[in-house]
């Protein structure tokens, strides 16, 4: 039996745990079996600068939290050597990373995850790490909308330009302003 105060600190780490799980946009469970040091430093660095928390619990305690956080359904992944990685700010990011790392390392493989409340088996992870950045998905859509003004544009010049006629401006010539005069009448 543990003492007071050890369980005390287990308790504090897994209320931490749930707070984060409920506060992240998304997250990810993987085996990280047969990884090797540089590998795994490389993937934790490349985690942490996409603002990705990554860590090894305890089964225990990454089921309890998921259960607290509204996920119960994640306990059926929670077998070996699992870590998890969670995000408060990106929610694809913890994917995308990860899957670039499965698909180097044969062992190292995507269980399950998590996104805004909905729980997501590894062909989902694989689908949502395959949408494009906030940043590409923004860029495509302000190129949908101006690439339609680019060629109204072009085809609005290509018509005054086959015309042979100038765009009038507010100045019109003192000519064209004044009326014709009228022939005299034949007598």
């Amino acid at each position: 039996m543990p003492s007071a105060k050890i369980l005390e600190q287990k308790i504090a780490e897994t209320n931490a745990l749930t707070e984060k799980i409920k506060a992240a946009q998304s997250g990810v469970l993987v085996s990280y079996t047969g990884i090797t040091v540089d590998q795994d430093t490389a993937l934790r660095k490349a985690l942490r600068e996409a603002g990705v928390d990554y860590k090894v619990y305890k089964n225990t305690m990454t089921e309890r939290a998921c259960n607290e956080a509204g996920y119960p359904g994640m306990k059926e992944y929670l077998t070996g050597m699992t870590a998890l990685a969670v995000s408060g700010e990106d929610a694809i990011a913890p994917a995308k990373i990860l899957k670039e790392y499965a698909e180097k390392i044969p062992s190292f493989e995507i269980k399950a995850g998590f996104i805004d409340g909905e729980l997501l088996d590894q062909n989902g992870v694989m689908a949502l790490a395959d949408i494009p950045n906030k940043e590409t998905l923004v860029c495509k859509i302000m190129l949908g909308i101006q690439n339609p003004l680019y060629k109204l544009a072009y085809a609005l010049q290509a018509i005054i330009d086959k015309s042979g006629e100038e765009v009038p401006t507010e100045e019109a010539p003192a000519e064209a302003a004044a009326p014709a005069e009228e022939a005299p009448a034949a007598e």
